[in-house]
């Protein structure tokens, strides 16, 4: 359901969160305040004004702790970050810690501290500054510039995103001569085919262990944690091999790659197996000719289409196959949440 709003009574989270549907992407501010002390923090309200002059804008909310001194900085830069650099926006959004701690720089007029590897930036001097409500915005003269390649970080909704490309030839996908049948864009057709093609590439390796698809499977599981129970199998493979884990265990253990863990399990959780030193090595032999195989099609996919691609069949995992984070449940502490 939309909701409608007018000027006299907005809500501020809402209105935040209408001005939140247009994605952005995200950069870093940095300068060196008069008293060279370096300063810098992440913001998405980076646009361009001019061309002729060069001419771009940022605005900064009257309350920061910044503010002084940006204000005061007669210049500053700004940096578009790549995909690749969410924990870098991550750490120039908090308060309290040295930003630049351990940061390989390039010093720009003024001392301007300069970040490396990003998508774009833009080396500016303060033309001028105007009160905008409780942000002050600032227009700089682009004295410099330099960009590569990279893909942008992207902000959309109140979370990070992924931005790639669309190809012209893939937005009307092909139909069936059979009406009625699977299209080009079935989502079964498409990880079918997918998942086939890429494991015809490993198929090999395994031939030459020795081992089925189902042993490599839980060969590859075994490597998740120390020990996996009977139950962990059974629900992180579920859909997957189903009844056939059992016996593809029960072939590892035999051929000496896998064996019973002697720590005891949960009462109902089954026997519990660990991997051999055999099988360990046999394991990360294997996983390393995997990965060869996968950097080698990202490759060719690009590196921002590749993280979509993850992202993507990350969050269709977790919707269809919700039990299946079982295998990965750890001890590993929390991941910070971006300020």
């Amino acid at each position: 359901m939309s909701t409608t709003a007018t000027a006299a009574t907005f809500d501020p989270a809402e209105f935040r969160k209408a001005l939140g549907t247009f994605a952005t992407g995200v950069t870093i501010i940095t300068a060196c305040a008069p008293d060279g002390t370096l300063v810098g923090l992440t913001a998405n309200s980076f646009n361009s004004v001019s061309l002729n002059p060069p001419l771009v804008l940022w605005s900064l909310a009257t309350n920061s702790l910044s503010l002084e001194a940006f204000r005061g900085a007669e210049y500053w830069a700004v940096h578009v970050l790549s995909a690749d650099q969410e924990e870098l926006s991550g750490r120039f959004a908090r308060r309290g810690e040295d930003k630049f701690a351990g940061l390989d720089l390039d010093e720009g007029p003024g001392g301007t501290p300069l970040l490396k590897n990003c998508a774009a930036r833009f080396v500016c001097r303060t033309a001028s500054q105007y009160e905008g409500g409780d942000h002050l915005i600032f227009i700089g003269e682009v004295l410099s510039f330099d960009r590569d390649e990279s893909a942008p970080l992207v902000f959309h909704g109140g979370r990070y995103a992924h931005a790639t490309r669309r190809d012209p030839a893939d937005s009307k996908p092909r139909s069936a001569h059979l009406a009625g049948s699977f299209g080009e864009d079935f989502l079964g057709y498409l990880l079918g085919r997918s998942h086939f093609r890429f494991f015809a590439q490993i198929r090999p390796h395994l031939a030459d262990a020795g081992l089925s698809d189902e042993e490599f499977y839980v060969l590859s599981s075994l490597t998740l944690k120390p020990t996996l129970s009977e139950s962990d199998l059974s629900i992180g493979l579920n859909g997957v091999l189903d009844d056939r884990s059992q016996q593809a265990v029960q072939s590892l253990v035999g051929r000496g790659l896998a064996r019973r863990s002697p720590e005891p399990s949960g009462a109902d959780e089954g026997a519990a197996y660990e991997l051999t030193e055999s099988g360990r090595q046999c394991a990360l032999r294997l996983i390393a000719a995997a990965k060869a195989v996968e950097s080698q099609v990202l490759e060719r996919l690009g590196y921002n289409d590749a993280q979509v691609l993850k992202s993507l069949l990350n969050r269709l995992l977790a919707v269809i196959d919700p039990e299946g984070k079982t295998l990965w449940d750890s001890a590993s502490g929390p991941v910070s949440e971006p300020t």
